[in-house]
């Protein structure tokens, strides 16, 4: 496993621009020359033993992470839960598994197909939280499965890395609002995820959230390529609470938006 948050983050970093590549544009035009602070990662898997929530965990946990709120998002059938790290520059980390004891036996069966293509070992190597698909899977099952779940469409078409990394509008120079950056954002020809809004919270729940829909790439499948949504980019504003403290955690009805920015019916 890895020895430093630094390093870590920086190869999930590399390896999210490889289908992202509208993230460095926007981190350059918001930062300028100015470090972007990272708010949070985001990651999703399967409940399966082989590569659920808590395979993904152990990474964060063996570098000092602790787990924080935990997260149901019923309609979407998905469990999440965020960790923090005892330095509070360092991103926070949002994990999602999908319940497939609760989708269908057909979408059962094609993710165990998947996940029979898994290393044992895999879990435990240094690169797995960026290892991308460790499976094949043909056009026709990637449809099945999208059109049931576009969580599960979207795991299957890129497997494991950095589902979106989040830019913290606290640590922004320039900038004192979400609809500042959003603004900015708009004018320069980004295209915003505007399910239930574009900006998704409020200072009443300590935190409002925007993001960018996702990026498109072309996935290899068995019988051909496809040009899918790939990663997105989030930009988050956090309210101190009472006690001045800024915020840490998340909000469930705010979260359920911004995972619709993978979703091509959205484009």
């Amino acid at each position: 496993m890895h020895t430093s948050v630094n390093e870590l983050f920086e190869a999930l970093w590399q390896h999210y621009l490889t289908v992202t590549p509208s993230a460095l544009k926007i981190h350059d035009l918001l930062g300028g020359d100015e470090a972007i602070i990272n708010d949070h990662v985001a990651f999703r898997t399967f409940k399966h033993p082989k590569v659920g929530l808590e395979k993904l965990a152990a990474h964060f946990l063996a570098l000092g992470y602790e787990q924080k709120g935990e997260y149901h998002f019923e309609a979407k059938k998905l469990y999440a839960r965020h960790y923090e790290h005892a330095d509070p520059m360092a991103p926070k980390v949002f994990i999602s598994e999908l319940l497939l004891e609760q989708c269908s036996p057909e979408l059962q069966h094609i993710v165990d197909g998947l996940i029979k293509q898994v290393d044992e070992d895999l879990p435990q190597q240094t690169g797995f939280l960026y290892s991308g698909a460790p499976w094949r899977i043909s056009h026709a099952d990637y449809k099945t499965l999208a059109d049931e779940s576009e969580y599960a469409g979207w795991l299957a078409a890129y497997g494991f890395r950095a589902n979106h990394f989040t830019v913290s509008v606290n640590h922004l120079k320039d900038y004192d609002s979400l609809e500042a950056v959003n603004s900015t954002l708009k004018q320069a020809g980004v295209r915003l995820n505007d399910a239930g809004g574009e900006i998704k919270g409020s200072p009443e729940v300590l935190l409002e959230q925007s993001s960018t829909m996702a990026d498109t790439a072309l996935v290899t499948f068995t019988d051909g390529e496809g040009a899918l949504p790939s990663c997105f980019y989030e930009f988050a504003l956090r309210y101190p609470r009472p006690d001045g403290e800024l915020y840490t955690g998340f909000v469930a009805a705010s979260a359920d938006k911004i995972f619709e920015s993978t979703d091509a019916s959205r484009g």
